[in-house]
C-alpha cells in the first residue's frame, strides 16, 4: 500500500475508515447534509473539487448528484480540531441537496414542549422527488 500523503494521514477515520462530512452553502452558510466520507471519496473530492461522499447503504462511491444532477462544487475543505470530521463549503447546483426535493436534509423542526414536542416539516419540497430520481 503506498504511503499516504500527509494531509490526509492527520485525519483520524473511524473503525470502518469513515469520517462524518458536512456540506455547507458558501453562500448563505446553512447546513446542507451530513453524508461519511472514506479516504478514496475524499481524495477524488480534492482531485476533482467535485463532492464525492461514501454511501453506507450502497457499500459504494456516491458521488453527489450522479442521479439528480445535484452536484457540489467545493470551494473550501475543513478539518476540525480532534480531526475526526470534515466541513465542505459548497456551491450545491439546482438549490436541492436533500433527496426529499428540498434545499436541505435538515428540513423538520422540533416544536412544542416536552413531551408535547413534535417534528415539523419547515422548508418547502423544491421539486418533487419523483421528477428527480428516474
Amino acid at each position: 500500500m503506498a504511503d499516504l500523503p500527509a494531509w490526509l494521514a492527520e485525519i483520524r477515520f473511524d473503525e470502518q475508515g469513515l469520517i462524518p462530512a458536512i456540506a455547507q452553502d458558501q453562500a448563505t452558510g446553512k447546513i446542507l447534509m451530513v453524508a461519511w466520507m472514506n479516504q478514496e471519496s475524499l481524495q477524488e473530492t480534492v482531485s476533482t473539487g467535485r463532492a464525492v461522499y461514501w454511501s453506507r447503504s450502497r457499500q459504494r462511491l456516491w458521488r453527489k448528484g450522479e442521479e439528480s444532477g445535484h452536484v457540489q462544487h467545493v470551494s473550501d475543505l475543513r478539518l476540525d480540531c480532534d480531526g475526526d470530521v470534515i466541513l465542505l463549503s459548497v456551491e450545491q447546483i439546482g438549490q436541492i441537496a436533500c433527496h426529499t426535493g428540498r434545499e436541505s436534509c435538515f428540513y423538520r423542526q422540533l416544536q412544542g414542549q416536552s413531551d408535547q414536542a413534535q417534528w415539523v416539516a419547515v422548508d418547502p419540497v423544491l421539486k418533487d422527488p419523483e421528477h428527480i430520481y428516474r
